[in-house]
Parts: C-alpha cells; structure tokens; sequence
C-alpha cells in the first residue's frame, strides 16, 4: 500500500496523541477479522469504492459472497443479493464555470448605459464552488441574493426564517450552524436537510450555503475538494428531492463577508450568533448572483447489496428490522499529499464490515429472531443517501414490513468506548431499547456533543425516517471538551474525506467489537418484541409514520 500521512503523527501535532499511542493490537480473533475486512474493502485496489465505479462493483461482489458465506439469504431482486440503483452524474468544468456579484444601479439613480455598476468575480472553488445534489443545476443563473438566516422553515415549532421573505426568483443565501438552542437537535437537522425542497416550493431558483467564521470541521481547501468530484441524483425524475433545475453552491467562509456589504448586517456578528445558537434576523442584500455552472453528465448504475437472517416467528417473520450502512466512498479525486485514492476506511468500510461481524456473531451463537433482520449494504450515500433512499422509497421486501432501521456509519473507534451517542435517542421507543441494552452492557446513552454537525441527517438512517421507519445510528460516544473530543476533532479535520482514511491507522478495534455487540443485542431486542416500534408522540418525526 502507499506511503500516506498516518494518523499519529497528525495527532501528535496536535499535541494530544496519548490516547492513540495507547491502541493496542487487537485481541480478540473477531477484532482481528473485522480489521482484515476493512482493509480488504479499504485496499487501493477498490479504487474508492464510488458509487457506480468499478471499484465498488469489486466490493460489492465481495459483500454478496460473504453474506452468502455466512448463510444469510439473498434478499435483492431477482433471488440475488443486488438491487440495482440508477442515478445520473454531473460533473463541474471548474475552469469553464463562472460566478459573479453584480449590484444592480439603485431606482433613481442617474441614467447611466449600463445596468450594473459594479460586478465582482467570485473564483472557482477558492471562493464559491456548486454542487449536484438533489437534481441537475441550471445552465444559468442571474437572480437577486436574499439572506435567510439559517433557512430554517419550522412554522409549527414557532420558527420560519421565510416568514416576511419574498423569495420568488432569488438566490438565498443561508448560513449552516446550529440554529437556535430551544429548537432540537434532530428537529433542526432536518430543516437543514428539507431546506433545497422547502425553497425550490417558494419560488427560490438557487441556494448558498456557508458555515459561520470559526466553525468549519475542515480548512476550506479540504473542504472544498469536493468541488472536484461528481454529483449524482436519482435517474428518475419523479424520485428526486428537486423536481427541477436548482443552483446549490457552498460559500468560502472568508468571502463571505462581500455578499453583506451595503446590507446593514455583519458577517462576524451572524456567524457569533450563529455559534452562539441564537436567531438571525434574514433580509434583502444589495447584490445579484451571476453564474453559468458549466457540466457535463452521464448514466451510472450502482446497486444496494440486501441479505436476510429469515426470524423464526411465523406470525412475525414477514416483518424485518434492517441494518444498514454504506459501502461507497469517494473514488479517486484530487491528490492530497500524493495520494489520488479516498480509502474510505472508517467513512465507511468499517460499517459494512461491522455488518459483516455482526451476521458472523448471530451465526456463531445460532440466533433465531422472532422478526427477520435485514443486512442492507447502500450505495450512494456521499452522494446524498441515494441508495439507501432508492432502498427506503422502493425495497425489495414489502414496504410495510420494516419495523426500524440501525444504521453504522463513521462510528470512530479511535478511543476507548465508554458510551454510545445514538443519533435519535429521544424520537422513539428504540431510545429506551438501547438504554436498557446499554445499561445491561455497562455502555451509558451519551447525547449528541456537537449537534449542529447535522449528523442526524447526513447518513442514511434519515431515508428511512423520512418514510416514518423509526431509526438509529451510532458513535463513539463522548463529550464536548474533553481529549476525546480532541481527538474526534483532528481526525475530521486531517482525516475526514481525504486520502488519509485508510487502513494505516490504528483504532480500538476490540472497543468497536464491543459496539458490535451493542447494535446486536439492540436488533435482537427489536425483533423479539411482540410490539413494532413507535415514534414517541412529542417527536416532529412522527408525521412521516404510515399508521
């Protein structure tokens, strides 16, 4: 394998590599396998796993002959453990893409030839870069910017940036952060995951984003690679989030500042409120958004890898509580240090492997579940959750057969597991089915530390909550402030979404065996109960349930 960047020698330089230094070899032969899988699945030769890449064939291949192995029945189409997922690609030309501030000559003003009076190129991706994401974008946009706060449209929770915005042929301009405290943290996540929709429905033709001074998890060069790579959406029309071209751009941070200029608002003084989880006031800005967003696209087909553990209960074995995590990752992009390859090792092979362990775990001790248990390994999900969300809208066992989903995504076994944050704790009865499961592991429920990171809705659990499946998903637990916090934070910043996430780094893989058997027992407790679970009825989420 390639010489990379490690990860101790990043947390060293940031003077809090202790905790890695104690990560011992694993143990225990489970640890061992689950570590060789990652490796396997995270090796250069699977070329980054993208969605619909040849790489990801590979590993898909790879996950359907293990299921087999491990006597789990194909559960695809077509008696295979497949399920094909048909997307679009969209590609930027970064060098033909343009993007501009024009302020328009103010009514009343002396006649002048010309209509703008000042323009201001915006550089592609050092200021500004687009993105595909729920549909393909216009050929052209010259629209009027609007500020909308936090882009939030909450009416019943007595929260609507929109409220008094008249948004009908503009570009709004939102910023992300964690949105005022007295909302929820899963409440505002999904606002910030409906936003584009929400929008698009009140006449907006585009959406910026950008993150509030001091706040970003990576520098703008690491983010911004992103820029680089393809953008995909559903094939079909009628099952993507945007039912029409739609601009979505992401704001460089430090330029931020030019789009409020002549608008009485700040941009340091948003971005404090904005970290400080309090109210922004949104209003009109004195600029035009000027861009031509030059693509080029093609057909991609990827596929959902679906096996099944049959239950033993006649009367319940045609319901199905599903595992879920995603198999793809980035592919092969800008280089970083060298290295072109996005190994894609804890985002997210160590996932499919858990998936992997588990059904290995529930083999070796012959479990019989009353319900069926679903082992989904999705595709296209650092495309925007596709195909867990093709999975969700179209699965191949009956819709209203599943009960709940689990979802492993990114859970960071870089430090001892003492706690598990679950992502969705206090929307349904599975909070107190993984209480009680923890309490009866010596492994405390820890609340989500840094709740405006959105990570309620950035992996695929949300498909299917978005289709009233109640849902969870699973970290490492800790809190803010402390070492561990540390650390978590230098790997999303070094690491995260770069070359640098493979398998050269060390992680407490016998404390991961240990969250292995925590969504386990989990699963287990939701397939022998003689009831489905249910969203509690204080949660927002309960208005997707199919009754």
């Amino acid at each position: 394998m390639r010489l990379s960047f490690l990860l101790l020698p990043l947390l060293a330089a940031a003077g809090i590599a202790s905790a890695q230094n104690a990560a011992p070899a694993p143990r225990s032969e489970r640890a061992r396998a689950w570590w060789a899988t990652v490796t396997t699945l995270a090796a250069d030769s699977m070329e980054g796993r993208e969605a619909g890449s040849e790489g990801h064939r590979r590993a898909s291949e790879l996950v359907a002959r293990r299921f087999r192995e491990l006597g789990l029945e194909p559960a695809g189409e077509n008696g295979t453990f497949f399920q094909a997922v048909r997307l679009e690609e969209r590609r930027f030309d970064l060098g033909a893409s343009t993007a501009a501030l024009a302020r328009i000559r103010p009514a009343g003003a002396a006649p002048t030839r010309a209509l703008i009076d000042t323009s201001e190129p915006l550089s592609i991706p050092g200021d500004i870069y687009f993105r595909a994401t729920g549909g393909p974008p216009p050929e052209r946009v010259n629209a009027p910017l609007v500020f909308v706060g936090y882009g939030f449209h909450l009416p019943e929770a007595g929260h609507d940036d929109f409220a008094g915005l008249d948004l009908r042929g503009k570009v709004a301009v939102v910023v992300n952060g964690q949105g005022p405290d007295r909302l929820s943290g899963a409440l505002k996540s999904h606002a910030r995951a409906d936003r584009a929709r929400q929008l698009q429905e009140r006449g907006a033709v585009g959406v910026i984003t950008v993150n509030p001074l001091g706040a970003s998890e990576q520098n703008w060069s690491a983010a911004s690679r992103i820029a680089t790579m393809p953008g995909m959406y559903p094939a079909d029309p009628q099952v993507r989030t945007l039912r029409s071209p739609f601009l979505t751009a992401v704001l460089n941070p430090a330029s931020a500042a030019r789009l409020f200029a002549g608008s009485g608002q700040d941009f340091a003084a948003i971005s404090a409120a904005a970290r400080a989880g309090r109210p922004i006031a949104g209003g009109a800005l004195t600029w035009r958004f000027i861009a031509r967003p030059v693509t080029t696209s093609r057909a991609v087909e990827t596929r959902n890898v679906v096996a099944r553990l049959p239950g033993s209960d006649p009367r319940l074995r045609g319901e199905h509580v599903l595992l879920s995590a995603h198999l793809d990752g980035l592919g092969i992009s800008s280089p970083v240090n060298g290295d072109r390859i996005y190994n894609g090792a804890l985002d997210n092979a160590a996932g499919v492997a858990a998936l992997l362990d588990i059904a290995g775990k529930y083999r070796a001790e012959r479990a019989r579940p009353r319900r069926s248990i679903l082992f989904v390994a999705v595709s296209g999900e650092e495309k925007g959750l596709l195909g867990s969300r093709w999975f969700a809208r179209s699965p191949t066992v009956p819709r209203s057969s599943i009960v709940a989903d689990l979802n492993y995504d990114m859970a960071l076994p870089l430090f001892p597991l003492r706690s598990i944050t679950t992502l969705g704790f206090e929307e349904s009865s599975l909070g107190p089915d993984a209480s009680a499961v923890g309490a009866q592991m010596g492994l405390p429920i820890a609340p989500d530390p840094f709740p405006e990171r959105n990570s309620f809705v950035r992996s695929d659990q949300y498909s299917f909550i978005e289709e009233g499946i109640p849902s969870l998903a699973f970290k490492f637990g800790f809190a803010a402030g402390t070492p561990e916090a540390r650390i978590e934070a230098a790997w999303r910043r070094d690491i995260y979404h770069s070359p640098q996430d493979d398998s050269s780094q060390r992680v407490f893989a016998d404390d991961e065996i240990r969250l292995h058997d925590f969504i386990a027992a989990l699963a287990l407790r939701v397939a022998n109960a003689d009831a489905r679970p249910r969203w509690n009825d204080n949660s927002f989420f309960r208005r997707f349930a199919r009754e």
